[in-house]
């Protein structure tokens, strides 16, 4: 993997963030609390960077489990973030009871919904309480894989650790004094009770990060195993569509 020096990473990405919002007509940032280590991180940075009053966290629950809820508070508490709450699980009862008993989904589409749902109360709050931009929260790895929902957390207005794969994050959420707590749990995209990412995805985020590493580094593949390989280039290739925007017919 990359030999990076995480403290001086740390002061560009602030730098970058500072910068980014800046040159915008915007007040601050807003951007999805999940407990987990990729918001957290993502949250330091942004306080760092521009200040506790320019950022703004929502908790966002969705039948969600109490230990993220407790987490995403934990973390508000260890960087001074104001944090905001709202339950959407009513939302998204009375969503499903509309549509449900004509169009029977599946369990990821359903957990889609909440995914999509809490990116417009991202841009709600944004928009109409104070003028701010929305913050993603995907890492490298997410992104190459295509690990997120389209329209849903994947839709954010910048990306600070986009270009970071999950070891990476890892590292510099040590570095900003993430909980503990936090930086050790199972990542999840709080899809459905219970879910990890690594359980759905089949692969572990180590095994993940080598090989994408080595993919977008046009490194040799060999060490790994065939199958595992070829099941990460497949979830590149197919989840493209998700990283690009909506081809539009050109009239000549």
């Amino acid at each position: 993997m990359r030999n990076l020096d995480y403290k001086k990473l740390v002061s560009e990405i602030q730098k970058w963030i500072k910068d980014y919002v800046a040159n915008t007509n915007f007040d601050g940032v807003v951007m999805g609390i999940s407990g987990g280590i990729d918001s957290a991180v993502t949250a330091a940075l942004c306080v760092e960077a521009l200040g506790k009053d320019q950022v703004l966290g929502l908790s966002l629950p969705c039948g969600s489990l109490k230990e993220d809820i407790n987490d995403a508070h934990l973390l508000a508490e260890a960087i001074n973030l104001q944090l905001l709450e709202f339950d959407l699980t009513n939302v998204y009862d009375t969503f499903l009871e509309t549509v449900d008993s004509q169009i029977e989904a599946d369990k990821v589409a359903k957990g889609n919904i909440r995914a999509r749902l809490r990116m417009v109360a991202w841009y709600y709050v944004g928009q109409s309480k104070c003028n701010r931009l929305v913050v993603g929260t995907s890492n490298r790895t997410e992104i190459a894989i295509g690990y997120f929902t389209k329209y849903g957390d994947g839709a954010a207005d910048f990306k600070p650790i986009g270009g970071l794969y999950k070891c990476e994050v890892r590292e510099i959420a040590k570095i900003l004094g993430i909980p503990r707590k936090i930086i050790e749990k199972p990542p999840s995209a709080g899809l459905w009770k219970g879910q990890t990412d690594e359980e759905e995805i089949g692969l572990s985020y180590d095994l993940l990060d080598e090989i994408i590493y080595h993919i977008d580094y046009n490194l040799n593949l060999e060490k790994f195993n065939d199958q595992d390989v070829k099941k990460v280039q497949k979830m590149m290739s197919s989840s493209e569509h998700k990283k690009t925007r909506a081809p539009i017919f050109k009239i000549r």
